[in-house]
């Protein structure tokens, strides 16, 4: 297990653990910990600026021997076979929405699954969350599945109006539009802004690789305000399903 990197915001903790799977740079994650969790992540791939501990290894697998072991499961499976762009790739990607909620439900704790609005075919009975939601300047629909009941605060209209992807945001257009491209190291700066993730802005002398990880950081990023959101409710539901539960 590697350990934080990261200075993290004063919060106060509940007592629970959650494992947030699929976790890439952190963004569900932070939000979990806002709401008072106790985080781990585990991803397949190196990720340096993940601000929690960290083990890399298969998500799936990690579910199956080590999910009963935490009070909340969250998984995020890869989305870009569900994404419009492979449409125009045509790529082949692993499907792992089934088999990720196939070991949560064999773990026998709370779980959420989130993915992209694509995906929401795949997913049972999900609900939709947006940036405008939270109070964020980025129009960014994602779908959660759980197995306790999670209901979604009121979704305000999209009337503002929004950057194209790759353009910084105006007085006129205040919403960024945050996906894949080669983005400049401001445009990078700004989506953290965005989403709410400053853990992961490049540093103004950035060279160029560090600049292209934090572009595919933020652009596969959920706002940590989602998850806190969800931490919060599924808080509320471990309690009080303990509280009923006899001694």
């Amino acid at each position: 297990m590697i350990s934080p990197r990261h200075p993290l915001p004063a919060r106060e903790p509940n007592g629970l653990l959650v494992l947030d799977t699929f976790c890439c740079a952190g963004g569900m994650g932070m939000g979990y910990y806002l709401a008072g969790f106790t985080v781990v992540g585990v991803d397949i791939d190196p990720q340096p600026n993940y601000p929690f501990p960290f083990i890399q290894g298969d998500a799936v697998e990690y579910i199956r021997e080590h999910g009963h072991e935490y009070d909340l499961i969250h998984g995020s499976p890869p989305c870009q076979d569900y994404s419009n762009l492979n449409a125009y790739n045509r790529k082949d990607y692993p499907r792992l929405i089934a088999p990720t909620r196939e070991a949560m439900v064999a773990a026998g704790v709370p779980y959420v699954i989130e993915n992209v609005e694509v995906a929401g075919v795949e997913l049972l009975d999900p609900i939709t969350l947006c940036g405008p939601m939270f109070g964020l300047t980025v129009y960014r629909h994602r779908v959660f599945e759980t197995n306790w009941g999670l209901t979604a605060p009121h979704h305000p209209g999209h009337v503002e109006r929004c950057t194209r992807n790759g353009y910084l945001p105006t007085p006129e257009k205040p919403f960024m539009s945050i996906h894949g491209g080669k983005h400049s190291r401001a445009w990078q700066r700004a989506a953290c802004d965005a989403m709410g993730m400053p853990w992961i802005k490049v540093p103004e002398d950035a060279r160029m690789d560090r600049i292209q990880l934090g572009i595919r950081e933020v652009c596969e990023a959920i706002p940590p305000a989602y998850a806190r959101h969800i931490g919060l409710r599924a808080a509320e539901h471990i309690h009080a399903s303990r509280a009923l539960t006899p001694a």
